[in-house]
């Protein structure tokens, strides 16, 4: 699609960048935007590591992003996005509408946190709505993120659970952390305690429920 030149007044049209790994998805929700008047879709991708690239080529005015993409999650894009391409608002639309990743896209600076089981009409509301400077979040899961709380994990507990998922073994966490095992072994156990798990299969199950990783 060609770029037009933007002149920073009000665009007549919406210009959105939608980011989603499964090209069904990502295909329908392109096409049922698309059937409205003032949204166009103007860059499509499908991992998350493509979308700070694709938002300074295309200039979107707002970010249509999943959490959970190839590359890197809709959740850090977004940091970036706030760094890189500040003028671009995000707007999280995911599967999971755990509270835990309520919390982290309102800390990484998205407008608005939508579950995808909703109607393509309330999207199109949310996109004009956090382009005019709204902030826009699930009702159910607002309610549900401040009955949850805080994350209890440390970024430093977080990385070595995220680093066991495979089942990786204490020294090879080590290994790829450039930590001791001593160490590794000592944020596995505060983690597991701080999840009320019983090992750290559960613990990183239940972070993950929680949206904590």
């Amino acid at each position: 699609m060609n770029e037009m030149p933007r002149d920073g007044g009000p665009a007549t049209c919406v210009r959105v960048l939608l980011a989603e790994d499964q090209g069904m998805m990502r295909g329908a929700l392109a096409l049922l935007l698309g059937m409205e008047d003032d949204i166009e879709v103007v860059a499509q991708v499908s991992r998350g590591d493509a979308i700070v690239e694709a938002a300074l080529l295309h200039r979107p005015d707002v970010a249509l992003l999943d959490i959970e993409l190839p590359g890197a999650s809709g959740l850090d894009a977004a940091a970036e996005l706030r760094e890189q391409a500040p003028d671009c608002r995000v707007l999280i639309l995911t599967t999971f509408g755990r509270p835990g990743y309520l919390r982290r896209a309102m800390e990484a600076g998205a407008a608005g946190f939508l579950v995808k089981d909703g109607p393509v009409e309330d999207l199109a509301v949310a996109i004009r709505r956090v382009l005019t400077g709204e902030t826009v979040v699930d009702p159910a899961l607002a309610a549900a993120a401040l009955s949850a709380g805080r994350n209890p994990l440390t970024a430093r507990e977080c990385d070595v659970l995220k680093a066991s998922v495979d089942g990786a073994t204490v020294a090879d966490i080590a290994g790829r952390l450039h930590l001791s095992e001593s160490t590794v072994r000592n944020y596995l156990s505060s983690a597991i305690g701080k999840t009320g798990t019983r090992n750290r299969a559960e613990a990183v199950r239940e972070a993950r429920q929680q949206g904590w990783l």
